[in-house]
């Protein structure tokens, strides 16, 4: 079994980044956290440094600051790395897609590996979401 293969069939630790935005987003997040969605069920954890992250969680409008920003994490995340779009912004840019600060969104900066639509989208689209991205990337990999 190759290394890379191996990323999956452990407990995946996630990373939020929050770009330029209302918030909300990173508020559902969080929700996750809660003992009534208990993200920790799946085995996934959030964890304070892109260094020990399995899964980069991507949510907001992305400005030039952010861009930047978000670059480097991308370079110092160990690799392969799961990217998600969180949100109408993080997904498209939403309402501030056509504003001068806007960099474009998540996908057009780093790859991004699912989307999760909404404005915000519900802790348990969240949840799901990032399970359906795991169980594709198994049967990915067992096809290969």
């Amino acid at each position: 079994m190759a290394f890379k293969d191996f990323i999956f069939r452990k407990s995946l630790w996630l990373f939020h980044f929050g770009g330029a935005s209302c918030n909300n987003c990173d508020i559902e997040i969080l929700d996750c956290l809660t003992p009534r969605y208990d993200v920790e069920r799946f085995g996934m954890l959030l964890v304070g440094s892109i260094r020990h992250a399995d899964v980069l969680l991507v949510n907001g409008s992305i400005n030039h600051k952010d861009k930047e920003r978000l670059l480097e994490l991308y370079r110092q995340a160990p690799k392969p790395i799961l990217v998600v779009a969180i949100g109408a912004c993080g997904c498209t840019g939403g309402i501030f897609a056509g504003g001068y600060p806007f960099a474009g969104p998540v996908d057009q900066i780093i790859p991004v590996d699912a989307y999760i639509p909404g404005c915000p989208p519900k802790p348990e689209a969240i949840l799901s979401g990032i399970v359906q991205l795991i169980e594709k990337k198994k049967t990915e990999k067992a096809h290969a």
